[in-house]
């Protein structure tokens, strides 16, 4: 059998190096060194004959010229202007090119596509103007087209590659903006999900805890435990009380459901879908508690969206009662005589869940077709205030 090749030590070294870049992303202040360093170097190629030329500067100088003008890159970030004008000194003293392309790259990177473009046709202009004028480079005795062939492909490409990596730096974070709002929308929908279960339920324990205590203190008037029931009971009834003000808090900021004064706006919003609503709420029950009302709101809110998904265009008639310490919310809608002209989008499940949150408070919920009409009523018990 013959032994596996040996890994090249060159593949090893990219192997290594791609994983450390991968551990550690280098910053952006170390790569605009690197740019630096990298716009040096080829830019050095032309000393000796930057040193040769007749603007005197010795091969020292330039290489301190040189230096200073790609220093310049390290602000490109900022004020990717400063290597522009710096790039475009060079080209009418030194006749260098380099810095240019990394200057257009930057202006196009940093700023956008106008200012690349901007930058590039003002880099055009003075070309050739340098052109036309006396001690312009060797090349000076080609013709214009000869000339423009050599510096408008440098400007074009550098400016566009900056131009499109900058609409890619865009694109990564409109993805990372999106990506971030879905996910504070995944939070806020778990938020409103445990405020709704905690209307649901804890409200409804809570009031259940508050009456049993209440019933339990009077059976022990004169026994020896009649006060903790009495401290049983008002504890309950505190504990009520706060959750209330937390609802009541919550809605104000927008972050729970409303109560009966978000009616209106549900039913504004029912009309201009194209289902008028008729809206009729007994004065008495705006004395329910937060948690009687925060149940009223999302049944009529279902009984409006199952009117517009199957009856579009019928009124529905709302009717909100408050007797005998029950509450009773009555829906209805007449039957349309055919069926909408397109099948609503509909899970099947929303009579379903409004029927579950009705008798998780202790009430009672039906639905149905009576007389050419669709009508839910759903009776709970008013709670405590």
């Amino acid at each position: 059998m013959h032994a596996p090749p040996a890994t090249s030590p060159v593949r090893r070294a990219v192997a290594v190096g791609r994983r450390w870049l991968e551990h550690r992303p280098v910053s952006p202040r170390t790569f605009d060194v690197l740019t630096v360093l990298s716009c040096f170097a080829l830019m050095g190629l032309d000393i000796p004959g930057l040193a040769k030329a007749d603007n005197s500067l010795s091969g020292v100088d330039a290489a301190v010229v040189l230096a200073i003008g790609a220093a310049t890159l390290l602000v490109r970030r900022r004020a990717p202007w400063v290597p522009y004008l710096a790039a475009l000194l060079f080209l009418g003293w030194l006749h260098e090119l380099t810095l240019v392309q990394f200057a257009l790259y930057s202006v196009g990177r940093y700023r956008g596509r106008a200012a690349g473009i901007l930058a590039t046709v003002g880099y055009v202009l003075v070309s050739y103007a340098l052109f036309n004028l006396p001690g312009r480079p060797e090349y000076r005795g080609d013709s214009l087209s000869d000339f423009l062939s050599l510096v408008v492909p440098i400007g074009v490409l550098a400016s566009g590659v900056g131009i499109a990596a900058y609409r890619q730096d865009l694109v990564r974070e409109l993805a990372a903006q999106r990506a971030t709002t879905t996910a504070l929308q995944a939070v806020q929908q778990e938020r409103t999900s445990v405020a709704r279960d905690v209307h649901d339920f804890v409200g409804r324990e809570l009031t259940l805890l508050t009456v049993r205590a209440e019933v339990l203190s009077v059976r022990a008037r004169g026994e020896a435990h009649h006060k903790d029931f009495d401290e049983l009971s008002e504890t309950a009834r505190k504990a009520h009380r706060i959750l209330n003000e937390i609802i009541v808090r919550r809605a104000r900021e927008g972050g729970a459901t409303p109560g009966l004064d978000g009616l209106a706006a549900l039913a504004a919003e029912s009309e201009q879908a194209g289902s008028p609503v008729e809206l009729e709420i007994a004065e008495t029950a705006y004395g329910l508690s937060p948690l009687r009302q925060a149940a009223v709101h999302r049944v009529v809110q279902e009984c409006l969206t199952n009117a517009a998904k199957h009856a579009p265009g019928e009124t529905v008639r709302v009717r909100i009662t408050l007797d005998d310490c029950r509450l009773r919310i009555e829906a209805r809608n007449p039957l349309p005589d055919s069926a909408p002209a397109r099948a609503p989008v509909s899970a099947g499940t929303g009579t379903f869940s409004m029927e579950e949150r009705v008798r998780a408070m202790g009430g009672t919920l039906e639905a149905g077709h009576r007389a050419g009409t669709y009508e839910v009523v759903a009776v709970l018990p008013a709670g405590i205030a």
